[in-house]
């Protein structure tokens, strides 16, 4: 284990389970936004939520967590969450519990090599990882009976056009690792789930349209996972692709409720069997966490990262036997009795302005 905390002992690698769409209603489940390279606000999102201790373990008991996609980009510590959030997933097994992990359209981005939201600082955690990976390979090359190692940076050419030399290596670095196939995506992405569903709820990182269900969920997930595993080409099958993707749409995100299509997200979730509502990131929500559509369509994306808005962490909280609340670090809203009490939790407060979350946790 390196003093970076980059590194894990290869034999706790959590193995490839068959790709799982569905699962059953939990007593509690909670649903955690876009992270964007931002480690130490994840760890307060998950603190808040109860998840971990102060020793970042996890305390979660038996809890269902879903983290809706974007740990990449925005920020300079990517590599640290990845490796942060499969470490609680083996501890969350362990306790009965489990943590989810989606695509965003940013994770695919960065496997199709668009790297337009990176940052320095992400750049040079990737520098490190690439160091510390040769390394590695030449020690396993130099053991007899091993196989010889596959050069991750094969086919990378040197240089990029319109590229500053000095960050060639960094930008080969990254592309080896998170490419169809790399150690990185292979390792992390590749477990990532592009469209879930719990119980009444499903999880999308942008949005679903008919076309997509009519597809199948199910087909999405494994189509995804067969891609970044290196089986499918370079290009992102297209339903992740374009606006109306999976992982870019926003027909159901707007922050003016007005602009949601309600009738369109009701024909959507009429053709998946018991959904009751779609939770979606992607478009962030300075208002915090909110619902729209009668709570049909449930936003989480408040942009907590530092390289988004700096948003306070808030995360959704949904129990079997209380239903829906935001648990929030925003002490705007500790005192509830400003703001009305709705059956949900989440209700249109203020229509003109937008939905307001209404039931908060200190």
């Amino acid at each position: 284990f390196s003093v970076s905390g980059l590194f894990l002992p290869q034999q706790q690698q959590i193995p490839q389970q068959p790709v799982q769409t569905h699962y059953p209603s939990p007593n509690r489940l909670v649903a955690i936004g876009d992270l964007h390279g931002d480690l130490e606000k994840s760890k307060q999102a998950f603190r808040l939520a109860g998840l971990i201790d102060g020793s970042d373990r996890w305390c979660g008991g038996s809890t269902t967590v879903v983290q809706i996609g974007d740990v990449l980009d925005r920020g300079g510590e990517e590599l640290k969450i990845l490796y942060f959030l499969e470490k609680l997933k083996r501890e969350a097994v362990k306790s009965g519990g489990q943590l989810i992990t989606l695509n965003g359209n940013h994770e695919i981005m960065n496997i199709e090599g668009d790297f337009r939201y990176v940052t320095k600082k992400a750049l040079e955690e990737f520098d490190v990882w690439a160091y510390w990976y040769d390394i590695g390979n030449k020690m396993k090359s130099l053991c007899h009976g091993l196989e010889i190692p596959k050069n991750p940076f094969h086919g990378i050419p040197p240089s990029f056009h319109r590229v500053p030399e000095e960050f060639s290596h960094s930008i080969r670095a990254r592309i080896a690792a998170l490419r169809p196939d790399g150690p990185i995506s292979r390792r992390f992405l590749a477990n990532n789930l592009t469209v879930l569903v719990v119980g009444d709820s499903v999880f999308v990182h942008g949005g679903l349209l008919e076309k997509h269900v009519d597809y199948g969920l199910q087909r999405i997930n494994d189509e995804v996972r067969d891609w970044i595993n290196g089986s499918m080409g370079q290009r992102a099958p297209e339903y992740c692709r374009g606006r109306n993707a999976v992982v870019w749409l926003r027909k159901f995100s707007d922050e003016f409720a007005k602009n949601c299509d309600c009738s369109l997200l009701e024909h959507v979730l009429a053709t998946i069997p018991g959904a009751k509502r779609m939770i979606m990131g992607h478009t962030i929500q300075e208002i915090g966490i909110n619902g729209a559509c009668d709570n049909r369509a449930i936003r989480i994306d408040v942009g907590m990262s530092k390289g988004c808005i700096n948003g306070l962490p808030e995360v959704l909280e949904i129990d079997r036997n209380s239903g829906l609340r935001v648990l929030t670090s925003n002490p705007m809203y500790q005192n509830k009795n400003q703001y009305a009490q709705t059956k949900e939790g989440l209700g249109l407060l203020i229509p003109e302005r937008g939905p307001k979350q209404v039931e908060v946790k200190a």
